[in-house]
């Protein structure tokens, strides 16, 4: 550990499993004390905050829910002092069908979560740290710049979390908040949900022959909860194994 994140308290959507307990892995071999959030716990993530007991804790959370957030964030600073990292990560994909067949009903269940769960984080991570200081970081996707067949939904979600993070960047330079608005957009990226089939041919997809870790995504997002990343704002970081330089 080299303590890059030493005192940092984050919140981490969507962090009991995939990327999110990828990142929490990265915070906490850095030093900082993580917060998952879920609708519910698994058994990865039991045995995650068993293993940091004291330097983690759970809580369950409906990220579409605005009055959710404003407990959870209170909860935490009230429990630990401060809040110095929100990882905006929750989020859920599109069934697989084309747009004319698409039922209106998922089409708002992805944009509720992925896209409207994102803008109240980002609110509420603001109306919390703004003037103390502090990292916001929304997690896109590749699919926040290209466009794939059968993922309307999805694509139109992560694209606006794209340009909603450099709305609210310049809200808060403009503003003074000193709070520091970054997105990240993971390529294929190897999770439970991720069959071998699959995964052989996103890594066919992947200019480096084979599709990323959690803890790749979890590295970018522990440069930018570091001050490290200071100067950093509205930026987008891709770590997609060079699918986009296509």
């Amino acid at each position: 550990m080299s303590g890059r994140l030493d005192g940092k308290v984050a919140i981490i959507t969507g962090g009991t499993g995939g990327i999110g307990l990828g990142i929490a892995r990265c915070y906490v071999r850095e030093g900082a004390t993580v917060v998952l959030t879920d609708i519910k716990e698994s058994q990865e993530s039991k045995d995650f905050l068993a293993e940091h007991e004291g330097r983690s804790c759970f809580m369950k959370h409906d990220v579409t829910d605005e009055e959710q957030w404003i407990q959870v964030i209170d909860h935490v600073t009230e429990k630990y002092g401060h809040l110095d990292i929100v990882v905006n990560n929750a989020g859920i994909g599109d069934k697989g069908v084309p747009m004319d067949e698409e039922k209106y009903e998922d089409w708002k269940r992805i944009i509720d979560i992925n896209l409207n769960g994102t803008f109240l984080g980002t609110k509420h991570g603001l109306r919390a740290m703004k003037g103390k200081g502090g990292s916001i970081i929304n997690i896109s996707s590749i699919e926040g710049f290209v466009g794939l067949s059968k993922a309307g939904a999805y694509n139109a979600s992560k694209g606006g979390t794209r340009l909603l993070t450099k709305s609210a960047a310049l809200d808060s330079a403009k503003n003074g908040y000193k709070v520091r608005v970054n997105s990240v957009h993971p390529g294929f990226i190897k999770t439970p949900m991720i069959s071998q089939s699959l995964e052989d041919m996103m890594s066919k997809l992947t200019p480096l022959g084979h599709i990323g870790e959690p803890e790749d995504i979890g590295q970018i997002c522990v440069y930018l909860g570091s001050d490290e990343s200071k100067f950093a704002m509205g930026s987008e970081f891709v770590v997609d194994g060079g699918f986009i330089a296509q």
